[in-house]
């Protein structure tokens, strides 16, 4: 049976303004692929998720992601993109002021979600995935930043998303914590959701297998393993 097909790009060039980051992106990537891309500052790797996510257009080749054509999507779409779209920052970007659980609610509500016993449901079965079933009700101050970046990947669950973008996830994180995340993303994948890592945490690659495509010289090419 083959594999369905859930990021497209053919002859796409990525732009950041008017300077051409990346020339001539081909890439294809199934569900339950886990996928990293490498790369120096500057190379391209957060641009590439960013047009991926619909904060940058694309302007020349083709690109399709989650049943989108990334070409022609209109301003109005873009919510709903997304909302087959996990996103995982380095940063975190949880809200301050607010419980782990209002966290994860807000997102729902702002996504559709009406019914608060379905509500609560959900957040409880994302907790659960990610291991903080106790910690719902403790605010992002009162977690550890490994705690933090597994309620994001939580949040990042909710809407049981085709694909996960994650921009250095483990970038603030020590090794042990790392690889405590990265063996949750596999297991996501392994559930059938891709993931897409931008990282130049080499260490990950060596220890945690997946496709990897480089970005260099305005190029993304695959990297033979």
């Amino acid at each position: 049976m083959s594999k369905e097909l859930v990021i497209h790009l053919k002859d796409a060039d990525i732009f950041q303004g008017n300077n051409l980051i990346l020339d001539d992106v081909n890439i294809e990537i199934y569900k339950g692929d886990f996928i990293y891309i490498i790369g120096k500052t500057g190379t391209g790797k957060s641009s590439l998720l960013k047009v991926l996510y619909a904060d940058v257009l694309l302007d020349r080749g083709e690109a399709t992601i989650a049943g989108y054509d990334l070409r022609k999507i209109k301003t109005n779409q873009i919510p709903f993109l997304r909302r087959k779209l996990g996103i995982v920052f380095q940063d975190f970007q949880l809200l301050t002021d607010r419980s782990v659980y209002d966290n994860l609610e807000y997102v729902l509500q702002a996504t559709g979600w009406k019914n608060k016993l379905e509500i609560k449901n959900r957040i409880s079965e994302v907790l659960s995935k990610v291991q903080l079933s106790t910690k719902e009700y403790k605010f992002p101050h009162e977690l550890s930043g490994g705690e933090q970046q597994r309620v994001v990947i939580a949040r990042a669950l909710l809407n049981n998303p085709e694909v996960i973008l994650a921009d250095e996830p483990t970038g603030n994180l020590d090794p042990e914590v790392s690889d405590e995340i990265m063996k949750l993303l596999i297991e996501i994948s392994q559930g059938g959701t891709a993931i897409l890592i931008a990282t130049h945490d080499y260490r990950l690659i060596n220890k945690f297998f997946g496709k990897v495509y480089r970005c260099e010289n305005n190029r993304i090419l695959e990297v033979p393993v």
